[in-house]
């Protein structure tokens, strides 16, 4: 369980630190019932983020991504798959980052965040995990790094669960902020909100190379053994 652990725990990272719902988060709690908006969003995120890795992890372990406790060659496969994807990503994000002095733009669904419901903060927090692409592919590769080692089926939840917990914890923290130190929150989230912003391409890039880097490694490793 140790080694699934060690494997996943990268992955979730990559997950929690995306910009984007960082800075959505961040918003919300800024807004009129900001706290309550930012709770639906988090649990949102959570539930999409646990049931987007089980039905995955589904898949994975019925494909059979471990052949006697190593892991299978479509598992290696996919994982050199998805972790050059995130290199050539990586180029694409560092390319076509903002340059100094450049303003970064505002999606235009960001703008109306302040305006949403809780029950639209919600739908906003599960879109951005079960609906987003970058955080599909990192929960494919952590389901198949967790799938392929070989554990029973309760551990794999349990390295799950700890996935998801970890992945969660940047979208956690605004709220959490907010909550223990109300109003004087405001001025160090916006801050965060406008550093990411402004760097949210080379944030990627570099988060991207990493992790394209570790899959790659963990394929080949997986491939000679």
């Amino acid at each position: 369980m140790g080694h699934a652990l060690g494997t996943v725990l990268p992955l979730a990272v990559a997950v929690a630190i995306f910009p984007v719902p960082i800075i959505a988060v961040v918003l919300l709690v800024g807004s009129d019932r900001g706290r309550t908006k930012g709770a639906a969003f988090v649990l949102a995120w959570c539930a999409g983020l646990a049931a987007v890795g089980a039905v995955l992890l589904l898949v994975a372990g019925g494909l059979d991504a471990s052949d006697d406790g190593e892991p299978a060659t479509w598992a290696n496969a996919l994982l050199l798959g998805l972790g050059l994807f995130l290199l050539a990503y990586a180029a694409k994000q560092w390319w076509g980052r903002q340059r100094a002095g450049a303003e970064p733009p505002t999606p235009g669904w960001m703008r109306t965040l302040e305006d949403f419901t809780p029950l639209k903060a919600c739908f906003a927090g599960f879109a951005l995990t079960a609906l987003n692409p970058k955080n599909v592919l990192l929960t494919a590769a952590a389901a198949t790094e967790i799938a392929e080692v070989g554990l029973p089926p309760a551990r794999q939840a349990g390295v799950l669960a700890v996935f998801v917990l970890v992945a969660s914890l940047g979208v956690l923290t605004p709220v959490a902020v907010s909550i223990a130190l109300g109003e004087r929150s405001r001025e160090p989230l916006a801050g965060l909100r406008e550093w990411m912003a402004r760097n949210n391409a080379v944030i990627m890039a570099v988060l991207f190379l990493l992790i394209g880097a570790k899959l790659v490694g963990d394929a080949i490793s997986g491939f000679s053994s």
